[in-house]
């Protein structure tokens, strides 16, 4: 690994720790936890002294590196930031660097319309934006949904870098209907967002299943070095080609769907189709549509039909007409007459 993105790494597990104003960090704690992160990224022991860390604070306080961070030594022997909500993930990006991402976006805009990044389309307007609100500090084009709130991002980093790596976990993990936690040695596949939540799906160690976690309910995350990664010929688009949403059930869960959505929603229906596999089947002489669609009977299918109320009706299967029939009437009892 280049020295620049060890250096890289330890500023940022030395921003994290003092963070954390839960705990007294001492020198020595800063250099462990330095080089228990290197160990994480790299498998192997690297040796960080106690010069090198001092060198990393000196540096951080200072303008050099644009962080200016405001580290200050307490009880002669403990470190933290004198500003409890500082961080350096949350400096100003400098001018040089607003005009290399200025300089990145057009390179990008060159190659959006290649089929290799037509994907891209979206992020790369999403940066311009961006890059133009910050320079012109004006107020922002394109907004888009957040959850400011969200649990489990800062997840993200350490398990992107274990599927990149190629590296099993131990995941201390808690869904909401467990009562407590439980440790599950696991194959990290692909991560998925999905309605503004992060999701990891991997294969469990111990019985091979297939398994979908929320990272909004993972506690803890360790690498488990002592496993061999495997991949077992897993494919994220194939894995969820059937599925709306994240719950993938096995073939007893597809079914043939047939909808009929009303002619002042036909519209949305028809530009921005529940699936892949959906196909207009008939326009009513009303303006409604009927149309089929081909996933499996899960739990984010049906609250997006019952998210369209009164203005859609399951034709078929019957099973899913007679569920949703069951949810709209006691929906309704709460409302009295």
């Amino acid at each position: 690994m280049a020295q620049n993105k060890n250096a890289l790494i330890r500023y940022k597990t030395i921003d994290k720790c003092l963070q954390n104003r839960y705990r007294q960090w001492t020198l020595q704690d800063l250099i462990d936890a330095c080089s228990d992160a290197l160990y994480e990224y790299e498998g192997r022991d690297i040796n960080v002294s106690k010069r090198t860390v001092q060198l990393d604070i000196q540096l951080m306080r200072s303008d050099k590196l644009g962080y200016n961070a405001p580290i200050e030594v307490y009880d002669k022997k403990y470190y933290r930031y004198e500003e409890e909500n500082y961080s350096i993930t949350n400096i100003p990006i400098t001018e040089n660097d607003m005009n290399v991402l200025s300089e990145t976006v057009e390179m990008l805009k060159q190659f959006k319309d290649f089929s290799l990044f037509s994907e891209l389309g979206g992020i790369i307007h999403r940066l311009e934006d961006k890059v133009h609100t910050e320079k012109s500090n004006s107020a922002s084009i394109i907004h888009l949904d957040k959850n400011e709130d969200l649990k489990g991002l800062n997840h993200l980093d350490v398990l992107y870098q274990s599927i990149l790596k190629k590296i099993c976990l131990d995941i201390e993990y808690q869904s909401f209907k467990a009562k407590e936690s439980t440790l599950i040695t696991l194959h990290p596949y692909i991560l998925k967002e999905f309605n503004n939540r992060w999701f990891l799906v991997g294969r469990i160690q111990k019985n091979k299943q297939l398994i979908t976690m929320a990272l909004d309910r993972i506690i803890n995350i360790k690498y488990n070095l002592k496993i061999n990664y495997k991949l077992k010929d897993f494919d994220g688009d194939s894995y969820y080609k059937d599925t709306i949403g994240v719950t993938v059930l096995d073939n007893r869960g597809l079914h043939d769907m047939i909808l009929k959505v009303d002619a002042k929603n036909a519209p949305y229906v028809i530009t921005k189709p529940f699936h892949h596999s959906q196909e207009i089947i008939e326009h009513c002489d009303d303006g409604s549509v009927i149309f089929s669609i081909r996933v499996h009977l899960n739990f984010e299918l049906e609250r997006l039909i019952l998210g369209f109320g009164e203005s859609i009706e399951v034709i078929k299967p019957k099973v899913l007409r007679k569920r949703i029939s069951k949810k709209l009437r006691m929906a309704s009892s709460l409302y009295g007459n």
